[in-house]
């Protein structure tokens, strides 16, 4: 395992930064209100250093739309349907203070305003609940009707529309209570008998970071 030099470690620091104030600026303003100057002045960086590593405002943009999993994943453990319940849990959570996953939310829901057409994002939230989906599969989880794309389709596009729904409503403070909602009314639907009881919903399932 090839270990990262000081040029390295100080280039993945930098691009952080970037990342952040970007995600910061769009989150506060959006696409069209937030302006490069404003993002390397919170990054208290360069120009050069924005464009070094990232090309373009859109290129921020589409980085930080595609880092939304990323936020994610680390902070879980479980397996299978209890996993795809987590996921939806922890981002319920963290999209009252992540300033990361928030921005990218806001920057894949509100795209076609400034001009992109791109569905990756959503595309790699789908990949990723139906990973865990298959292996709920395999492991019995799932009643035997239960596609698992179109179930991770759905499941993608409720929380979208939710978190829309929610931040208009109440700025995301009940944002949590509308995931659990969901998983009450679906779990019966999706999981089969040997399991449903057992798949746990609900904040405490939150790690502590």
């Amino acid at each position: 395992m090839r270990v990262p030099t000081v040029k390295a470690e100080r280039a993945i620091r930098t691009r952080q930064r970037v990342l952040l104030a970007a995600a910061e600026i769009f989150d506060e303003a959006g696409y069209e209100n937030a302006a490069v100057s404003q993002i390397v002045e919170r990054a208290g960086l360069t120009l050069g250093a924005l464009y070094f590593h990232f090309g373009s405002k859109q290129g921020l943009a589409e980085a930080l739309m595609n880092a939304q999993p990323a936020t994610i994943e680390p902070h879980l453990e479980s397996t299978g349907l209890q996993r795809l319940v987590d996921i939806t849990l922890v981002w319920a959570d963290r999209m009252k203070r992540d300033p990361i996953l928030r921005a990218g939310v806001r920057l894949a829901v509100e795209q076609g305003s400034h001009g992109m057409n791109d569905a990756s994002s959503f595309e790699e939230w789908r990949a990723l609940m139906r990973s865990h989906l298959d292996v709920a599969r395999s492991d019995g989880e799932l009643r035997e009707e239960v596609d698992p794309d179109r179930l991770a389709r759905f499941v993608v596009g409720a929380c979208t529309g939710m978190q829309v729904y929610s931040n208009l409503a109440t700025k995301r403070a009940d944002l949590m209570e509308r995931v659990c909602d969901m998983w009450d009314l679906l779990l019966p639907r999706v999981a089969s008998a040997s399991v449903v009881g057992d798949i746990q919903v609900g904040p405490t399932r939150v790690p502590v970071s």
